[in-house]
C-alpha cells in the first residue's frame, strides 16, 4: 500500500460551457504535487476525492469527461463554486 501523501494523485479540469469539463492535467507524485501547488497559487479550492481522481486519471488529456462521471464531477464543481462564493 502506498502513502497517498508521498505519492499524491491530482487531476485538473477545465469547464467551458456548454461543453462537458475536460481533463487538462493529471499526474502522480511530483507532478501531482505541482498540480496541487498551481491550484493553490491560483486560489482554486481543492477537494480530495481519491476514487474520482483515479477514474479521471484514466482519461486522455484534453478529453471531455465521460458521461458516467458527470454527476460526481458536478458535485465537485458545485463544491468549488460554493467555496468561491458563487453558490449559496
Amino acid at each position: 500500500m502506498s502513502d497517498l501523501k508521498a505519492n499524491p494523485l491530482a487531476v485538473a479540469l477545465k469547464y467551458d460551457r456548454p461543453r462537458a469539463p475536460r481533463l487538462v492535467a493529471s499526474g502522480r507524485g511530483a507532478v501531482g504535487e505541482a498540480i496541487i501547488a498551481k491550484a493553490k497559487e491560483a486560489g482554486v479550492p481543492i477537494q480530495q476525492n481519491p476514487a474520482l481522481a483515479e477514474a479521471l486519471a484514466t482519461i486522455e488529456l484534453d478529453s471531455e469527461i465521460p458521461e458516467a462521471l458527470y454527476k460526481a464531477v458536478a458535485q465537485v464543481l458545485a463544491f468549488i463554486m460554493r467555496t468561491a462564493g458563487h453558490l449559496k
